[in-house]
């Protein structure tokens, strides 16, 4: 019998957790080693702060490995769980990676729709490709409501009013500029039908979020509490147009 696939959504940041990871690992060991090798008081200085810091790497990279894996996936249904979809709305998932957000909402809306926009960068997420998010998508059932496009936040290529709901997680602070992260904010606005709602979920620029949904018109915007099943951990900025 034929294994059935299943959907793999990647490891975020893999460079950084890499890092984390073999550097602490690193350090640990060379401050073993030298702490061993020498009973001075320098040495043994070293070697402390080496473990202490390599074991703190570790922590980290474990931490953002099971973010990865388990947590994100928990952050996700408790996004979605907030947005109370019908079932028949079109969503935009911004940066949508490997689909993690935008197959979960395609399954809420079995008579709407989901689309993802990315630009598809390795560094952001492991093997990230559309291939790979169609294929999640397959394994997930909900292909047949799924449609991905490959472009800039900034410039989305979407007409106006185009969403019912938009959500992205851990996708926007990729931009490096302030003003570049308030053009996608204001792209986020623009394709949203009047009465559409949005949910950014990120661990920084939040508030800047925030306060360019307000100047894009959209009211009732706020910033939740930390959510650690992400780590670092994640607030969301939802809104209404």
């Amino acid at each position: 019998m034929a294994q059935t696939a299943r959907a793999d959504y990647g490891l975020d940041a893999p460079g950084i957790v890499r890092g984390f990871l073999i550097g602490g690992a690193a350090l640990i060991v060379a401050g073993v080693a030298v702490a061993a090798a020498s009973a001075t008081n320098a040495a043994t200085i070293f070697g402390r702060a080496a473990t202490i810091t390599g074991a703190i790497c570790l922590i980290e990279g474990v931490l953002m490995w099971w973010s990865s894996r388990v947590g994100k996936m928990h952050a996700r249904d408790r996004l979605l769980d907030d947005l109370h979809l019908r079932g028949d709305e079109r969503v935009l998932d911004v940066g949508c990676g490997r689909g993690v957000l935008l197959i979960g909402a395609a399954r809420r809306v079995p008579q709407g729709a989901a689309v993802g926009l990315d630009l598809w960068s390795q560094s952001d997420q492991g093997d990230n490709r559309p291939d790979a998010t169609l294929a999640n998508a397959r394994a997930e059932g909900v292909a047949e409501r799924v449609t991905i496009e490959s472009g800039d936040m900034r410039r989305m290529p979407f007409p106006d009013a185009a969403f019912a709901c938009a959500v992205a997680n851990l996708s926007i602070h990729n931009i490096e500029s302030r003003d570049g992260r308030r053009e996608a904010i204001g792209e986020i606005a623009r394709v949203l039908v009047p009465g559409g709602r949005v949910a950014l979920m990120d661990f920084k620029h939040v508030g800047q979020y925030a306060d360019d949904l307000r100047t894009a018109g959209l009211t009732d915007v706020r910033v939740s509490g930390p959510n650690f099943w992400i780590f670092p951990p994640v607030r969301t900025v939802t809104g209404e147009k």
